[in-house]
């Protein structure tokens, strides 16, 4: 059994469906790769192209997703002087709701919000690309 407040699910990762997700980021022009990690836990990583983001800044985003629906998927910027990272959960948690969204900057467990999640992985996705989206245009908008 898998500890609640882990980020992980009970239930085993759903490989077909990270396969699916790989094989749409890396169409998208968002990606300079992606690539399914199986070393410690098994995971989806998405580099974001370099081009896409002003400056110095180069980001990340992480996707577990299991055969029950859960899942975890972590977005990160990287600057030479921080880190911006936020988070979209569903998986059994002691701190919120089954679903739930860790905000920016720091993703911290305790400002965790309460959304729902849509049930299907692609709505999920492109809530998620909407928002990375956003945050880019942030990014540049603040240039």
């Amino acid at each position: 059994m898998v500890p609640v407040d882990s980020g992980a699910s009970p239930a085993p990762i759903d490989r077909p469906i990270l396969e699916r997700m790989q094989s749409r980021f890396s169409g998208s022009r968002l990606a300079k790769s992606a690539a399914i990690v199986t070393e410690r836990n098994v995971h989806l990583r998405m580099e974001v192209a370099e081009d896409y983001c002003p400056g110095t800044v180069s980001a990340r985003l992480e996707i577990r997703w299991y055969r029950n629906d859960d899942f975890s998927i972590h977005y990160q910027e990287t600057r030479q002087e921080s880190t911006w990272q936020c988070r979209w959960d569903r998986h059994p948690d002691a701190h919120n709701t089954r679903g739930h969204f860790h905000p920016p900057p720091a993703a911290s467990r305790t400002d965790a919000e309460a959304p729902q999640w849509p049930a299907d992985h692609r709505d999920v996705c492109q809530h998620v690309l909407d928002a990375i989206e956003d945050r880019i245009d942030t990014l540049w908008a603040q240039r």
